[in-house]
Order: structure tokens, then C-alpha cells, then sequence
């Protein structure tokens, strides 16, 4: 005799699935190409992104805009920082503001950085992200051994 199966755990199963279905505008699958560290430094500063942005842990001279743009890149994080999410705030950068008080980051409700999508190649786009991505530092927390 077959086992049957609850409809409530073949309802779960179903709902789960179609969850799992990426949108157009999903970073599912999302993969860039190594790109070249030492390159993506020299675009950085190609495209002067080091005038309005501090990398943490960098040589890189410190940022001249006025008013000073508050968001530093690099550094120690809590999460990994996703490639989609680099290539979306340089070509995109009005898309998702940062966390940061909007008259330091915006004009006319608009990211103050300009939109690179023009102006820079694919292969800079790379370069860049793989530099950006060698900056960050993903804090390892221990876990709690119960030791006061």
C-alpha cells in the first residue's frame, strides 16, 4: 500500500518552489569575471572615483569633493558585499541610496555620483569591482563559548 502525502506539505512544497523563480531583475545567477585588481585601482582613479571616495586600507590620495561624500569603500563588513551590488550602485548609483543623511549623498533626489554607464567599459566595470572587492574585510565572529 502507497503512503500518502499531506496536500498541506505538497502545498508548502509548490509555494517554496515558485518562491525560488527568479525575476528580471534578479541577481540570481549573477557572475562577473575575475577582473584584475591592479587595473581596477588605476580605473578607480581613471574615473576619479577616489575624489569623492575614501577606500579603507588604501593608498589612494583622500577624496577633495565638496561637500564631502560620506560613504567609505572597504573595510571591515558584517556580510559579504556582492559583485551585483557593486555593479549596480556604479552604474546605477540612484538606485539604492545609501544609509547615509540624504543631503550628503544627493542632488535634486538624485545620487550626487554620476552614472558610468557611458563612459566605462566592461572590462573597467571587472577591474574595478575586483579591486573594491579585495578592500573588504568580513568580520568572523566566534561563536559564544560561554566564557564571561
Amino acid at each position: 500500500m502507497a503512503k500518502r502525502v499531506p496536500c498541506s506539505f505538497l502545498l508548502l512544497l509548490a509555494l517554496l518552489l515558485c518562491g525560488c523563480e527568479p525575476g528580471t531583475h534578479s541577481s540570481n545567477g549573477f557572475r562577473l569575471p575575475d577582473g584584475n585588481i591592479q587595473k581596477g585601482k588605476a580605473a578607480f582613479v581613471a574615473h576619479r572615483c577616489h575624489t569623492c571616495h575614501q577606500v579603507a586600507n588604501s593608498d589612494l590620495p583622500k577624496p577633495t569633493v565638496q561637500p564631502p561624500v560620506p560613504v567609505i569603500l572597504g573595510g571591515v563588513v558584517e556580510r559579504p558585499v556582492t559583485d551585483g551590488y557593486l555593479v549596480t550602485s556604479i552604474i546605477y548609483p540612484s538606485y539604492q541610496l545609501a544609509p547615509y543623511p540624504q543631503d550628503q549623498i544627493t542632488a535634486h533626489g538624485e545620487s550626487r555620483m554620476p552614472h558610468f554607464s557611458d563612459t566605462m567599459t566592461v572590462q573597467e566595470l571587472t577591474d574595478i569591482v575586483a579591486f573594491l572587492q579585495s578592500q573588504y574585510v568580513i568580520r568572523r565572529t566566534l561563536p559564544d563559548a560561554g566564557i564571561r
